[in-house]
């Protein structure tokens, strides 16, 4: 009976949803280096596109009779949600993944979330994450919430199209605990295959909350040039996203996103990312440096 079971757990099946996205597939690519004996399956609305998984299922976040397939026979799920704009799309994905996941007897739901995460009302992006961590927590025998920081890689693509500007925009003053879109998925893939952690909310976050002026100094030294950080208001930013032909969706997620940098929304700093995947976060300037070097060649 001993020998049964230790079989049975060794071969944990874990799934992970979501897994052709850019957090996806570094999830996958952490769990294939990891020691111990699991099955992994990738489940994407592109499966052909899934990488480092045993196998690769279909699941559509808006067929939901797609998803209880998918999900059929896991022992644990990540939901990674999607970035649709469109009004109330990712809190209707997230209520059907988790719905789909409970249906289909996963026994441990992880959901990824935002760091900062409140009550708010559509069609701010962070309403979604809120209905999605309410409906996980109040629906789900065994889950697990890890809210991410605002990625540095998305810092980087903004600090390499505004040094042939020369400034970036931003709505006021804020600190900002950047976290790396491959710290994220090692801390992911640590409570995936680790223990004690139902019922935890984590923040993967770096280590170190940056100023306006820090982050400016940070640019100037790693890429050699001057940017200058300057606030303007809500409308003035809105109207520089209109004259830059951003698509009406993206404005409103960057609107989001820069208001609630200036509301302190991203000033969070934990030890959870050392404390999941058992190394420390990467620093910003490491990332800078990459996509700053990427973009002279």
């Amino acid at each position: 009976m001993q020998i049964w079971m230790l079989g049975w757990i060794s071969r944990m099946k874990i799934g992970v949803s979501g897994a052709s996205g850019q957090l996806g597939k570094a999830v996958l690519k952490r769990l294939s280096e990891l020691p111990g004996r699991y099955e992994v399956a990738g489940i994407s609305r592109s499966p052909h596109n899934v990488a480092y998984a045993d196998e690769a299922r279909f699941g559509d976040y808006d067929d939901q009779d797609s998803l209880r397939e998918a999900y059929s026979g896991l022992d644990r799920l990540l939901i990674i949600p999607t970035l649709d704009l469109k009004y109330g799309a990712r809190a209707r994905q997230l209520v059907h993944a988790i719905d789909a996941a409970l249906s289909a007897g996963v026994e441990h739901i992880v959901l990824i979330s935002d760091a900062g995460t409140r009550e708010d009302s559509e069609p701010h992006i962070g309403a979604a994450s809120w209905v999605g961590e309410q409906h996980l927590i109040k629906s789900a025998p065994r889950w697990t919430v890890l809210r991410s920081n605002y990625f540095m890689e998305s810092f980087a693509q903004e600090v390499v199209l505004s040094t042939v500007a020369g400034r970036m925009a931003e709505l006021g003053e804020g600190r900002v605990g950047f976290v790396s879109r491959d710290d994220v998925a090692a801390a992911a893939a640590g409570v995936l295959v680790g223990t004690g952690h139902s019922g935890a909310i984590y923040n993967a976050t770096g280590n170190e909350s940056l100023s306006l002026a820090d982050r400016a100094q940070l640019i100037e030294k790693v890429g050699g040039q001057r940017v200058d950080i300057v606030q303007i208001s809500l409308e003035e930013l809105s109207n520089e996203l209109q004259l830059a032909k951003y698509p009406e969706d993206y404005r409103g997620l960057v609107v989001d996103i820069k208001r609630k940098t200036s509301e302190g929304g991203y000033d969070i700093v934990t030890g959870d990312v050392e404390r999941l995947s058992g190394r420390p976060p990467v620093a910003l300037r490491d990332v800078l440096k990459s996509y700053l070097f990427q973009s002279v060649l």
